[in-house]
């Protein structure tokens, strides 16, 4: 399964999610690149879009391999394979540190005047535009769950089989479209995979927020 760009892949998640169309779920999505994701996918569920903010942990000279990840109250996970990844004990407080500083840096340029969306009672479904490790997603859930949603759910358009049976555990229900064997990188299964940026999380996130006409 290749998937066009994350708007394509939103897409096809979203026909996979249909049966939550009408619940008015909150679609929390993982910044930067599920945020495009989430809006489609709110949009076609008839549902709300907020950001879960969470940051990978990355490994000693490897920044992109995930060791573990953070969320905004500093709870962390720490995969099991971090200490073979060299990341003793003192590195990975060093790490923490500086991506939660990151994460309150982030939370102050997305939504400086508005509050997370309270999702107590809700079904939340929380969009990543695809696992490698599972490591922000665990994070991320961990992070949905502790706001006491009725029921939480996990959505990617494509996952490492592996880490997709480590997160299964932290979720109600997960929805993955790919979980193929040869996984490598989420990118090598987008024809185009660019970065998004700040502003633009910064723009659909406020977009969210503005009450639509005639709703």
């Amino acid at each position: 399964m290749l998937f066009r760009d994350r708007i394509d892949a939103a897409e096809r998640l979203a026909e996979a999610l249909a049966g939550f169309r009408g619940s008015n779920p909150l679609v929390l999505a993982i910044p930067r690149g599920a945020v495009p994701m989430g809006r489609v996918i709110a949009d076609a569920l008839e549902g709300e879009l907020d950001v879960v903010l969470v940051r990978k942990l990355g490994a000693p000279g490897q920044p992109e391999f995930a060791i573990g990840a953070i969320d905004e109250t500093g709870w962390a996970y720490v995969a099991e394979h971090a200490d073979a990844a060299g990341a003793r004990a003192e590195y990975v407080e060093r790490e923490k540190a500086a991506q939660l500083a990151t994460l309150r840096a982030r939370r102050a340029q997305y939504t400086p005047a508005k509050p997370p969306v309270d999702a107590a009672g809700r079904t939340v479904i929380v969009v990543d535009d695809g696992l490698a490790t599972g490591a922000t997603m665990i994070a991320a859930l961990h992070a949905a769950r502790a706001k006491h949603p009725a029921r939480l759910v996990c959505a990617v358009p494509v996952a490492a089989p592996d880490s997709l049976s480590t997160v299964a555990p932290h979720a109600d229900e997960v929805v993955c479209l790919h979980a193929p064997e040869g996984f490598y990188a989420v990118g090598q299964f987008y024809r185009s995979f660019g970065q998004v940026d700040d502003s633009e999380v910064t723009a659909l996130l406020a977009e969210a927020a503005t009450p639509r006409s005639g709703s």
